[in-house]
């Protein structure tokens, strides 16, 4: 071949690859622009998730179908007798009568598909939102599925394996698992640091049991807070609240941690425990609790603590970005309240039915809970304290993550 020749063909080439990766940008940029950020709003007892404006009127856009393979996993549950007792052990217990489908959810990074834990199907499963279809499945350990939470990057998810006492962490676009580490007893909610360095996971324990009392407190097992680095999964350390509370004279508060947040700076992390109506503020440097908000009592609320949902008094809380202000779900008092972080004084009490979740919208301005007693998605100012907004959504809604679909989803279209 000549010079000559060769020369014009490494040139050809060059024009080529140039071209193709001009073209593979713009791609990326047109797919990038094509997203639209939602809600996704988990129906746990119906096994759909709505997909919901994430700002403004909060209207719904669409719904999905977490269950398309249910005739399979119910045959292969009813064909075991273990996953047979585990299923019908949830159903009587934390799922209130009900199976719970959907604990979580989050989508993949092109917004293309829905990451789902299901409890009662013990697995993780990928959803191609314009089918409807799964993409892949994912087994947990154990028997049930839990609390979710996405990288920074989004592209791992971290889901508790509550009966194994571990978390297991995925590949969020294939599904493949990178890792795992143990925990203390039930591990509940999982939060990934800002920068993606650290995995904390909170386990709650045995909050199924009738043995309610503060005197019977021992009997919950192991719960403390696990920090794990979110590469090696290698433990880096743990906190049990247990002596921080007594630190403070709190010695009948439960350490179960249930939901919590942290600051914008992380160096505070804002908490609940089992059967508290308030949350607690912990300095991460000093190690210690620094101040403790009780929230008001609903006079209707029973007294009785066998009868709140699974150890829950409040479930819930979430921050505004600047820091200024927390938001708080007031489970088994039926009310969501906005609280001055600095003051601690709560806002108005905005009257809700069994609220049990706490989450910011798109643009930061609002605080959405979810009306699990009402089967609606509510919002409430930041700034005032008051409702602007509710949209009816499926049977009990739990989880409400933020999210990005395709520009002009409606739904899948097969199924």
């Amino acid at each position: 071949m000549s010079v000559l020749r060769s020369r014009h063909l490494f040139s050809l080439a060059a024009a080529l690859a140039l071209t193709a990766g001009t073209t593979a940008t713009a791609v990326a940029q047109d797919t990038a622009a094509a997203l639209r950020e939602v809600m996704f709003v988990g129906n746990n007892w119906d096994g759909t998730a709505d997909v919901i404006e994430s700002t403004g009127d909060f209207a719904r856009l669409g719904r999905v179908d977490v269950i398309p393979d249910k005739a399979q996993r119910m045959a292969e549950i009813n064909a075991d007798p273990i996953k047979w007792i585990y299923f019908m052990a949830i159903r009587n217990s934390v799922g209130e009568g009900h199976d719970q489908f959907v604990d979580d959810m989050y989508s993949t990074p092109d917004g293309r598909s829905m990451v789902v834990s299901r409890p009662s199907f013990a697995d993780v499963v990928s959803i191609d939102l314009t089918t409807g279809r799964i993409n892949w499945r994912h087994p947990v350990a154990g028997y049930r599925a839990d609390h979710m939470a996405v990288s920074p990057d989004g592209t791992r998810v971290a889901v508790s394996a509550s009966t194994a006492g571990k978390v297991q962490v995925l590949d969020i676009v294939t599904g493949r698992g990178l890792g795992e580490f143990t925990t203390g007893d039930k591990p509940h909610e999982n939060i990934f640091t800002k920068d993606g360095k650290y995995i904390w996971n909170m386990a709650i324990g045995e909050v199924n049991t009738a043995l309610d009392d503060p005197v019977w407190d021992w009997t919950k097992g192991d719960r403390h807070i696990t920090v794990v680095d979110a590469t090696t999964f290698k433990q880096v350390k743990t906190i049990d609240m247990r002596g921080r509370l007594d630190a403070i004279g709190l010695k009948d508060f439960s350490d179960a941690v249930r939901p919590a947040v942290f600051s914008p700076d992380e160096s505070t992390l804002y908490f609940q425990v089992s059967f508290f109506n308030g949350f607690l503020e912990y300095d991460l440097a000093a190690d210690r609790i620094t101040r403790v908000k009780t929230l008001p009592k609903n006079p209707a609320t029973s007294p009785d603590r066998t009868t709140w949902v699974n150890d829950s008094r409040h479930h819930g809380i979430s921050m505004n970005p600047s820091g200024t202000k927390l938001c708080v779900a007031g489970t088994m008092d039926d009310y969501a309240t906005v609280v001055d972080r600095t003051t601690l004084q709560e806002g108005p009490l905005v009257s809700a039915s069994k609220p049990y979740w706490a989450t910011v919208s798109g643009d930061g301005r609002d605080c959405i809970v979810s009306e699990s007693g009402a089967d609606r998605v509510t919002a409430i100012d930041f700034a005032t304290g008051e409702k602007v907004a509710s949209v009816q959504v499926g049977d009990h809604p739990q989880r409400v993550r933020l999210a990005h679909v395709p520009d002009g989803w409606t739904g899948p279209s097969a199924g």
